[in-house]
C-alpha cells in the first residue's frame, strides 16, 4: 500500500511535509524488497543532507543500499529508537520507522518527487 498523502523518490523513500520540515523514511516496497532489517547508519542532528545524495545506510539479512535524501537541508531530529531497534523499519514504515526531521533549504524540492500514483506505476515497472 502507497499512502496517498507522502511524495516519493525513485530510490523509495518518501516524504511527509509539515510546513518546512521533511520527515523522511523508506517505503514499504522498500523494506520488503530489503527483507528483514538489521541495521541503520543516520546522519546526526545538526548534519546537513542534499537531495539525491547518500546520508546513510540500510543493511538487511540480504544486501546493505544507500538512503537518498529526497530533499536538501538541516537534519533536526533523527529516529533514534531505529538505531536499536531496526526491525521497525519492516513493522511500521510509514508511521514508526520514519529516520529524519529535515529542515528544507528549498521546499519547493518536494514539487519535482512523485505522487503516490507515479510511485505505484513506477514500482509496477
Amino acid at each position: 500500500m502507497v499512502p496517498k498523502d507522502l511524495k516519493y523518490s525513485k530510490e523509495h523513500e518518501w516524504v511527509r511535509t509539515e510546513g518546512d520540515v521533511a520527515v523522511v523514511g523508506i517505503t514499504d516496497f522498500a523494506q520488503s524488497e530489503l527483507g528483514d532489517v538489521v541495521f541503520l547508519e543516520l546522519p546526526k542532528k545538526g548534519d546537513t543532507v542534499t537531495q539525491y545524495q547518500t546520508f546513510g545506510v540500510v543493511e538487511s539479512v540480504k544486501a546493505a543500499s544507500d538512503l537518498y535524501a529526497p530533499v536538501t537541508g538541516e537534519v533536526i531530529a533523527v529516529n533514534d529508537n531505529l538505531l536499536n531497534e531496526p526491525e521497525i523499519v519492516n513493522k511500521s514504515p510509514y508511521e514508526d520507522a520514519w529516520m529524519l526531521r529535515v529542515k528544507m533549504s528549498d521546499p519547493q524540492e518536494v514539487d519535482g518527487l512523485l505522487s503516490a500514483e507515479d510511485y505505484e506505476a513506477f514500482i509496477a515497472g
